[in-house]
């Protein structure tokens, strides 16, 4: 295991770009498709996860991790979640790279985000509102701005002003007005894009907050207890999801509104493969108008597969790592 390939960031030639990120969950989902699953262990607010895909012509992964919620506020803190991902050659079964996994996580987690958007949203917004200000809000900051130019304005919520203003400050974006707020209320009325990420197992965005148009992109929420959206963003949206194999009976999103009957199962309009496959969908879309569009982002090792097979693209530097 030695002499295996480590991917991280200091060991690959080039950067990723958000634009070669989401052309790889593109091409990714032209294979046949993913048989995933998942493993979850819990001990209180703890848990232990492992995800599994393999894609016919494509390869195999297995992503194992850890989430401590409590880490950040340790000292010294450290992240939350922590782990790796093994990448596997279709055709041999064998082992070919080991990718680290706070890179994979944030390379896949907004590019997924942004497909969705692509897909779903306008096609010009203004402005996008994140609510959260960890690292995923500012991932998701960088993939937005660089996949949607038409951007002017960023507002990063969170309930403390000094963490929203941590996050704006990392980033670096030319041409993009950032702001702060600790009030969601009323920074998501003005919002063409807005995206969560945090790890609330209560909603923090409102349907009677969203204007005609908006999009939602929902990314936190990975718990069947969590939550970030309330039952009024998903019955005046039209839902869709990356995966319905890692959402529909894994994510507290849908699942509480389906058990709860404000959702039925048919109200799940598709996910990235049904979208991919329909070839006049991208121009459907732009005729909606005033329609809500809500994407939830499960993730799912398919999607890190993909990520980490573009990653090994990137020529890794011969004796770094392992």
């Amino acid at each position: 295991m030695s002499s295996l390939p480590y991917l991280a960031g200091e060991t690959l030639r080039q950067r990723p770009t958000w634009r070669g990120a989401v052309d790889a969950l593109i091409d990714g989902h032209r294979f046949p498709r993913a048989r995933i699953t998942d493993t979850t262990l819990a001990r209180g607010e703890q848990r232990m996860m492992s995800r599994l895909a393999w894609i016919d012509g494509l390869g195999s992964a297995v992503k194992s991790f850890t989430v401590y919620p409590e880490n950040p506020r340790a000292q010294p803190p450290r992240p939350s979640a922590q782990g790796g991902c093994l990448l596997l050659d279709d055709a041999t079964g064998a082992p070919v790279a080991m990718v680290e996994f706070s890179m994979l996580t944030w390379w896949k987690t907004a590019a997924d985000s942004v497909l969705g958007a692509l897909l779903l949203g306008p096609s010009e917004p203004r402005s996008l509102v994140i609510i959260g200000a960890g690292p995923v809000a500012r991932s998701l900051g960088e993939a937005y701005a660089a996949l949607f130019p038409s951007l002017e304005r960023i507002t990063v919520c969170a309930r403390r002003l000094a963490a929203a203003s941590s996050c704006t400050d990392a980033l670096s974006l030319d041409g993009v007005e950032l702001r702060v707020s600790d009030t969601p209320e009323r920074a998501v009325p003005e919002a063409d894009i807005v995206a969560t990420a945090t790890t609330s197992s209560q909603p923090v965005l409102h349907g009677k907050w969203l204007k005609p148009g908006a999009h939602v992109d929902l990314v936190g929420a990975y718990a069947s207890t969590m939550r970030e959206a309330d039952d009024e963003v998903l019955t005046r949206g039209s839902v869709y999801v990356d995966s319905r194999a890692t959402t529909v009976e894994h994510i507290g999103e849908l699942m509480i509104p389906l058990t709860d009957g404000v959702l039925k199962t048919t109200d799940i309009k598709g996910d990235f493969y049904d979208l991919l496959a329909e070839e006049t969908f991208i121009d459907d879309k732009r005729a909606r108008g005033d329609a809500i569009t809500v994407f939830k982002n499960g993730g799912g090792a398919h999607l890190d597969l993909m990520i980490c097979k573009y990653l090994q693209s990137l020529t890794p530097i011969a004796g770094k790592g392992g």
